[in-house]
């Protein structure tokens, strides 16, 4: 996670502490900040160790010191005969000079007169030639940064070594081994000098948070000029004195630094032990073989995952996590990260529909239970899941009270979109709504067919179930699957076993007869009449499958209503689909257009879009 330590780390206490830690080391970063003499010497020790060039040894020959003063110091020792361009050579543009007078070297072959001035330049020509053999516009270039930047430190060294710069940088016949040996002893001391600016510069509660003697740190980030010949000069100690008095200032805040620095340390492991943990229980509870740590790396804190069967750390997660692994903790961490974010509204779409069910639970108890969860915002989450609706409204209810939860049933109907609040009563075992909606329909035809259903879900499928079968297969005769003879058969069933399933039956609708349903059932106009004057679209769907007898060639339909004969039971607790419009308006629709495609005459419906 990118910004783990705006996340888990900072918080008001933490910006708090941090500012009063600032403010104790605030005069020692002020030399710095308050003293552009200082970025100027920076800036030019940098410069300097840039022109030794890049080497393990130190010293590159492809450096600025390497190529400019190898051969020695042609600016000052103009070679033989080219003296007379000694004020071009000398100048400050000599680099620009050199590039165009090679430049034009091009031209001398098209006349015998100068390219500039047309003069005949004939006996000259050997002369102009020679430039550019003994000079060229890079070497220059490299020549005059590392005589700059010894020129501009000249006040920080010391006389002896300003007097040994000048006799190398100045020499004629270029660089000696001795002569490198003592720059590179310059360039150590100048790289101690950079190291411990750059300590101080950054000074902050990071260098120091794990330091036990906080006065021993801040005492060795003294410059003691004495341990570094070459720049102990007056000019070097009255700059240098400034950063020490400020440490010196700073030991005397020593106690209650490292006071404040504990402090700090303390709410930081408090908040990083709490974090990890709450993470760390949801990916052990939601059954996630992982684990995270949030750690300090370069002066920030980021947070590390790790399989709990290795020790390595996971740097990407497309490699290791599973699709649905990858989008559970993706959505832990959007809740920390949008917590930190304070909004006033957070919408989740459909955020756990693709998780498995032993997932569910786990990631909505981490969302909206606990201290660090939505428990406390406003939260729209729309959801086609009816698993979280049954633990939040039903189930553990008790368990949520404390977030407020509000419950809604969206539709679409005829265009409009209506909602439908989902009480906890609401919420029923398949077997309730069945015996439920025995009881208050008006017409037999969906009272048997729940009914029919009721003994399904008992795993009764007994003479009564095998009876009701027989009806809705329209036939007039009820059969029955019988053993003759060890091979199963077909059978008309037997007149008291009629009787006997049609006694059950009346249990729940008393005014059963099969042969009256029977000829309701045969009868495309009670079919239809009960089709139009369905009060939702459930039972207009279990009507339509009587009607066509499952054997629509609409595929949209034919797929739709079999999974809705299905989805019944895979949920132990459901909404009435008789008091939820469970099924879309297009799917009705659709019923409709093959009704009066087979020729059946039915009211007309406006189009409708979903």
């Amino acid at each position: 996670m990118k910004n783990s330590y705006e996340v888990f780390i900072k918080n008001e206490e933490y910006d708090n502490l941090m500012s009063e830690i600032e403010k104790l080391i605030k005069e020692v970063r002020d030399t710095f900040n308050k003293n552009p003499e200082l970025d100027k010497l920076i800036q030019d020790l940098n410069t300097l160790t840039e022109c030794f060039g890049k080497s393990s040894s130190g010293y590159s020959a492809a450096g600025s010191i390497g190529k400019g003063l190898k051969n020695g110091n042609k600016i000052i020792h103009i070679p033989d005969g080219l003296e007379e361009y000694g004020d071009y050579i000398k100048s400050d543009v000599n680099s620009k000079w050199i590039k165009w007078q090679v430049t034009g070297k091009e031209y001398l072959d098209i006349s015998c007169k100068c390219y500039f001035c047309t003069t005949d330049i004939t006996s000259k020509k050997e002369k102009v030639l020679k430039v550019s053999e003994e000079y060229d516009s890079k070497y220059i270039e490299h020549l005059n940064k590392v005589m700059d930047v010894f020129n501009n430190l000249k006040l920080y060294f010391t006389d002896e070594t300003n007097k040994k710069i000048s006799e190398i940088t100045q020499s004629i016949s270029g660089l000696s081994s001795e002569h490198i040996n003592y720059l590179k002893l310059i360039k150590s001391q100048v790289n101690i000098l950079l190291e411990r600016f750059n300590e101080l510069k950054n000074l902050s509660f990071f260098s120091l948070k794990d330091v036990d003697e906080i006065i021993e740190k801040i005492k060795r980030y003294r410059i003691e000029l004495d341990f570094l010949p070459n720049l102990n000069t007056g000019f070097t100690e009255e700059k240098i004195g400034k950063i020490n008095n400020s440490l010196n200032d700073l030991i005397n805040k020593a106690g209650i630094l490292k006071g404040k620095i504990n402090k700090q340390k303390s709410l930081i492991l408090k908040r990083i032990e709490k974090y990890k943990k709450e993470i760390n229980n949801f990916l052990k509870y939601a059954g996630y073989k992982y684990e995270v740590n949030i750690e300090s790396k370069n002066n920030e804190y980021k947070m590390v995952f790790k399989h709990k069967d290795c020790c390595k750390e996971l740097n990407n997660a497309n490699l290791y996590l599973s699709y649905g692994e990858k989008n559970a903790f993706a959505l832990i961490l959007f809740m920390y990260e949008t917590l930190n974010k304070k909004p006033d509204l957070v919408i989740l779409d459909d955020p756990i529909s693709s998780f498995d069910k032993n997932k569910k639970y786990a990631i909505i108890n981490k969302l909206f239970k606990g201290e660090n969860s939505f428990r406390n915002n406003t939260v729209l989450m729309l959801t086609h899941d009816f698993d979280p609706i049954v633990d939040m409204v039903k189930n553990f209810r008790y368990k949520f009270n404390e977030i407020k939860t509000n419950a809604y049933f969206i539709s679409n109907k005829n265009g409009e979109i209506i909602e439908k609040e989902i009480c906890y009563y609401d919420i029923k075992t398949f077997i309730e709504i069945v015996k439920e909606n025995i009881l208050r329909l008006d017409n037999n035809i969906n009272k048997l067919i729940y009914l029919r259903r009721l003994y399904e879900i008992n795993d009764s499928k007994g003479l009564e179930w095998n009876l009701l079968s027989n009806l809705f297969h329209k036939r007039k005769e009820p059969i029955t699957d019988k053993k003759i003879n060890g091979i199963k058969k077909e059978v008309l069933m037997e007149y008291n076993e009629i009787e006997e399933a049609t006694y059950k039956i009346k249990e729940f609708i008393n005014d059963f007869d099969y042969d009256t349903e029977l000829d309701r059932l045969l009868s495309n106009e009670i079919l239809i009449n009960a089709y139009i004057e369905s009060k939702n679209n459930y039972e207009k769907l279990q009507i339509f499958r009587v009607i066509k007898n499952e054997n629509s060639s609409n595929d949209i339909i034919k797929k739709f209503v079999n999974e809705t004969y299905h989805v019944d039971n895979d949920y132990l607790f459901q909404l009435n689909p008789f008091d939820y419009e469970i099924i879309p308006d297009y799917i009705i629709e659709e019923c409709d257009n093959d009704l009066i495609d087979s020729g059946f005459s039915i009211e007309e419906r406006s189009c409708i879009l979903v």
